[in-house]
């Protein structure tokens, strides 16, 4: 589980600013399974955090995503309160992914799936920037941009 800041362009209506990439614009958050493919996607404005956005995820997605065991994710959702809502809302328990202490270059093992699921999602040119006016036509273009990726592997 991991979000991705984007910026806008000048038509959206829906914004916010996520002081830490320093972005205006919306924020995808994405839960994705061993292999890169998503289980469930949502889109808000930048400024609502990541812990914030994957509990609104979780919650819309619950009932489906009852077989997960296991969550991994990134510091920014460490905490007890972040993994006790995972565990009422899907029985599973959390694992955080830390980077080592040296301040180097490194591949975080695991971590790396859901990144190259954001990178998949970078080759469409239309998600580069986000260009559309609502955040549901933009989870729209995210979901037609994976069923996409899906028809080439067959």
């Amino acid at each position: 589980m991991d979000a991705q800041s984007v910026k806008n362009t000048d038509c959206a209506e829906e914004k916010g600013y996520d002081a830490g990439k320093k972005v205006s614009g919306i924020k995808r958050h994405i839960a994705v399974d061993t292999e890169g493919l998503p289980h469930t996607i949502e889109v808000t404005t930048a400024n609502i955090s990541d812990k914030a956005g994957a509990k609104t995820m979780i919650a819309k997605q619950a009932a489906e995503l009852q077989k997960v065991s296991n969550v991994l994710v990134d510091g920014g959702y460490n905490g007890a309160p972040f993994a006790e809502f995972i565990d009422e809302q899907l029985h599973a328990t959390v694992e955080v992914a830390k980077r080592n202490e040296l301040h180097t270059f490194a591949v975080i093992p695991k971590r790396w799936v859901v990144e190259r699921s954001f990178a998949w999602l970078e080759k469409c040119r239309r998600l580069w920037k986000n260009c559309e006016r609502k955040l549901t036509t933009s989870l729209a273009m995210i979901q037609l941009a994976f069923i996409s990726l899906l028809l080439k592997r067959l």
